[in-house]
């Protein structure tokens, strides 16, 4: 199935890095990808709206399982995403943790152990890891990378996003493991090596997920690879940004402009398994 102009602008609208990396992959892949990411983001959007629309959510939920036992529905994210998992071999569970995390955001305000997070992060994106993996065809063998590479963005993506969160009145971070009350900039600023201490060792845990990751490239064909990486690159860059000023999160929305996007993606095309200093030094730079 094709993906349709509006599978890509709730794509777009809902992940400018990864949307921006997708556009390199091959045009039959690219479309597959277009038609999860649609679903995923449709349903990511009902939870993460202010008001929450939690009746959208319970419906849309109902509706993929109408889909699933063979109703075509007439909405076209659901309908196509399940065409999609049936082609290429979604385990259902994946999808059922996925919106169990899912509804987690509408009830479950503070995630206070690693645990806890985890939790959430298996199906908020360890199963997008799993998902892109059977659309890629890759070997099995790949899937605990792809699940490692799904939990390190995620975890970027929580880090990067905490002043967002805490208007919505979320945690994600185990902040069981600081002193700090919670993660508000009033009490980060009250305690700031503390502060600091808490999110330079976040992304160190992040750096050894994201290198479990990395050692799944080998399972990753060269026309997949580029666009993978590039997505992986630029969260890189953005854990660089925020370990050299861990407050910047309470300025902006730490994220790549697209001329780094596209200029990553140049650097991958023609070396997409450069050493990791090669790397390294890519992502520091500014």
């Amino acid at each position: 199935m094709r993906s349709t102009q509006l599978h890509r602008d709730v794509f777009r609208a809902g992940s400018k890095t990864y949307f921006n990396s997708s556009r390199f992959f091959p045009a039959e892949v690219r479309d597959d990808v277009y038609l999860l990411y649609g679903f995923v983001r449709v349903a990511d959007n009902y939870v993460d709206s202010v008001p929450q629309q939690v009746r959208e959510f319970n419906q849309f939920v109902e509706t993929y399982h109408e889909a699933l036992g063979g109703t075509l529905t007439g909405d076209v994210i659901i309908d196509s995403f399940v065409e999609l998992a049936e082609r290429v071999g979604f385990d259902p569970a994946w999808t059922d943790a996925f919106l169990h995390s899912m509804e987690l955001d509408l009830t479950k305000r503070v995630h206070a152990t690693l645990p806890e997070t985890l939790e959430y992060v298996y199906g908020s994106a360890e199963v997008i890891g799993l998902y892109m993996s059977r659309i890629l065809g890759l070997s099995r063998e790949a899937d605990e990378a792809a699940r490692m590479l799904g939990r390190s963005m995620q975890f970027i993506n929580f880090i990067r996003d905490i002043n967002e969160d805490n208007t919505l009145g979320r945690t994600y971070l185990p902040v069981s493991e600081t002193t700090l009350a919670d993660l508000t900039e009033q009490e980060a600023r009250a305690h700031p090596r503390e502060f600091r201490s808490f999110l330079h060792g976040q992304l160190a845990r992040y750096r050894e997920w994201q290198a479990e990751a990395e050692r799944g490239y080998q399972y990753i064909p060269r026309s997949y690879l580029v666009p993978i990486r590039t997505a992986a690159d630029m969260y890189n860059w953005s854990a660089a940004q925020i370990a050299d000023d861990p407050f910047v999160v309470y300025r902006k929305k730490v994220k790549p402009a697209r001329p780094r996007i596209m200029a990553q993606a140049a650097l991958n095309f023609v070396a997409p398994r450069r050493v990791a200093g090669a790397r390294k030094s890519m992502e520091s730079s500014r």
